[in-house]
């Protein structure tokens, strides 16, 4: 009954061999593909200020250098991005990258990373939209 339900709402499986003609375009992919990394900066700033304001006005003075930080991260991550793309080109995550260059332990943390990072995430955006 589950898998009748589930081929109402979403509809027959695909074949092997019409999957590889199934691509999102740029823009598609975009939307799709960023909310991770957008929602993982989203609260950055406001969470940066909710710090620093006890600490007085003195302490405003940081908010530059972290925001350099935070920037310097994201554009370490777009070519670390860029590279695993050039890398694999057929699709590789942390998992896979993680693995066939470090071996399996490795790529166990990485997915366990990955995995964690997604609850926090969801944790952090349901915290900061019931505030």
């Amino acid at each position: 009954m589950l898998g009748q339900l589930k081929r109402a709402f979403i509809g027959n499986p695909l074949e092997t061999a019409a999957q590889s003609h199934e691509r999102l375009n740029k823009k598609t992919a975009l939307a799709v593909f960023s909310s991770d990394a957008l929602s993982s900066v989203a609260y950055a700033t406001e969470e940066m200020l909710v710090h620093l304001v006890p600490a007085g006005i003195i302490a405003f003075t940081y908010s530059l250098w972290l925001g350099l930080g935070i920037v310097a991260l994201l554009i370490i991550v777009t070519i670390s991005y860029r590279q695993t793309i050039t890398a694999y080109p057929s699709g590789g995550g942390s998992y896979i990258v993680a693995s066939d260059n470090l071996g399996t332990v490795p790529g166990l943390i990485a997915g366990g990373a990955l995995l964690i990072d997604y609850i926090l995430t969801v944790s952090v955006s349901i915290s900061a939209g019931i505030s």
